[in-house]
């Protein structure tokens, strides 16, 4: 079938006529590029850590590049929820826990929240990325959205609810809230341990860790936005879902995540074979922004008038976030 010549199929009818043989392929498991990509991630967090650690002339510079790479692992833990970095089941799961408590997200809690989000994508009343309220559409909302202290106050209030309270949002099963409570309980012992040492003994956790997050996560949060931001409440993943083509370096620091139409109409393909799967399926995505930046501008742009959903195919981003 030639796919630039076919009329669009919707996600599923593109799985359904993918050949089993490419379908496996696909979504074929391997450690060897997760362990390069996790390799490359850390390498460079380390590089730009070193300085700010250290205090090196000039170390406020590297903070917020540094934020960002950190922020970005939430990319990692994002696959590791569906176990598809790597084929060693053990390595997702620590890769996952790592870069949660790095990133003050619960690893077991968030599996739950992100899987709901697949089965409910920009279902208003079930996608549990919209139970706190539509993506922001005035501009005191968005720089809230982006830098506001309550983002920080929810991270603290789901670990609270998760160890000592009642574990909201209904997606978590009970026979997993035993774990999910271990697993808040631990990370705010960790938490608490970590402060403590910076409060008595020496500061350089906050400088290296909590500082750069502070200017991470509002970039990190403003590349979420683009994966569903004023796409449609529809079934078609094709459709209620945008991919961003950008360069090589944010692919790398995202885990290929961009391509995020294509995730979420194969969750099971793996990061590496994410370039492949979209060069498949291009043809068929509803959703596309030219990049990053045409992506914010029309965003921004669109604050000021109301939001009338339609293809933005190859136009930004005129149509979705997290």
């Amino acid at each position: 079938m030639n796919d630039a010549a076919s009329a669009p199929l919707d996600h599923r009818a593109f799985l359904s006529s993918l050949p089993a043989a490419e379908r496996a392929a696909l979504t074929l498991r391997r450690d060897g590029p997760g362990l390069l990509r996790l390799a490359a991630h850390l390498g460079l967090i380390a590089l730009l850590a070193w300085p700010v650690a250290a205090q090196a002339p000039l170390w406020p510079l590297f903070v917020p590049p540094l934020g960002v790479a950190m922020a970005f692992l939430f990319t990692l833990q994002h696959e590791c929820t569906h176990q598809t970095p790597f084929r060693t089941l053990r390595l997702n799961e620590l890769a996952g826990r790592a870069t949660g408590f790095l990133i003050l997200q619960p690893f077991l809690w968030f599996r739950h929240f992100h899987l709901a989000h697949h089965r409910h994508t920009n279902d208003p009343a079930r996608d549990p990325e919209l139970q706190g309220g539509a993506k922001p559409e005035t501009a005191r909302a968005l720089a809230l959205h982006l830098l506001g202290a309550g983002y920080w106050a929810a991270k603290l209030r789901v670990l609270l609810a998760n160890a000592f309270g009642r574990i909201e949002g209904g997606y978590v099963p009970a026979r997993a809230e035993g774990a999910v409570r271990r697993e808040a309980r631990w990370m705010l012992a960790g938490y608490a341990a970590i402060l403590l040492y910076a409060a008595f003994v020496d500061p350089w956790p906050l400088r290296v860790w909590l500082l750069p997050l502070a200017f991470g996560f509002p970039v990190l949060r403003l590349y979420l936005l683009a994966e569903h931001a004023r796409c449609p409440a529809a079934a078609d993943m094709f459709d209620n879902t945008r991919t961003t083509l950008t360069n090589r370096l944010v692919r790398l620091l995202a885990w290929n995540m961009p391509y995020h139409a294509e995730h979420h109409a194969m969750p099971a393909a793996p990061f590496h074979a994410l370039p492949a799967l979209h060069a498949r399926a291009r043809a068929h995505l509803k959703r596309v922004s030219p990049g990053y930046r045409a992506f914010a501008a029309d965003y921004a742009a669109g604050l000021s008038r109301p939001c009338v959903p339609g293809p933005d195919k190859g136009t930004g981003a005129q149509g979705g976030g997290r």
